[in-house]
């Protein structure tokens, strides 16, 4: 778990906290002064807080599926497993998440790493939290022994492909035109970095 002291001055929450769980509310609570962001792995009880953190920063900024509707799915599925989560958690919430995942099964690919899904609330974007995913990743993927990190983002999508270029990820390949999203040709793009920085 890494620990990792920001101020943060957040609006209190809309919705109601799961009933089932009272003391892990889904939405982030209004800290008194300053609040400890905590990057930790996921766990079950994260499911329902992190397909509502889903459905709330869905986006076709960043999203090839369409937008969620009801019935929703769970989170956690046999594709989107438990222990490919990191969580994001402030002031007892989870506020974002990353997926890490090895790219494909075959051995000789299980030194590279691949981020697939990045999600943080609105409500604390630009305030660390992706960096701090990004670095517990790092951290993560060392850890499973790999030498490598891979991602793929929409053309597109300018915020994100700044904030991994200046994480060190370069574009290593682009597929034009690879998504037809709201009428419009969007590029898929690959990027990539070694892990032994």
């Amino acid at each position: 778990m890494i620990r990792m002291p920001q101020p943060y001055d957040l609006p209190r929450p809309s919705q109601p906290s799961r009933p089932s769980q009272p003391s892990r509310p889904s939405q982030p609570s209004r800290p008194s002064q300053r609040s400890e962001l905590i990057i930790r792995p996921a766990v079950l009880d994260d499911d329902t807080a992190l397909a509502e953190l889903d459905r709330r920063t869905w986006s076709p900024l960043h999203a090839v599926q369409p937008k969620p509707q009801p019935p929703y799915d769970p989170f956690f599925t046999l594709h989107n497993r438990v222990e490919q989560i990191l969580v994001a958690e402030l002031a007892g919430s989870p506020v974002g998440y990353i997926r890490l995942v090895p790219p494909t099964p075959l051995a000789c690919n299980a030194h590279v790493r691949q981020i697939q899904g990045l999600a943080v609330d609105e409500r604390v974007r630009g305030q660390g939290v992706a960096r701090a995913l990004l670095g517990a990743a790092y951290q993560e993927a060392r850890r499973q022994g790999a030498t490598r990190m891979t991602l793929r983002v929409l053309g597109h999508n300018t915020p994100a492909r700044r904030l991994y270029a200046s994480e060190g990820f370069a574009v290593e390949g682009v597929l034009p035109g690879e998504f037809l999203l709201e009428g419009e040709y969007v590029d898929d793009v690959m990027m990539g970095r070694p892990l032994d920085r």
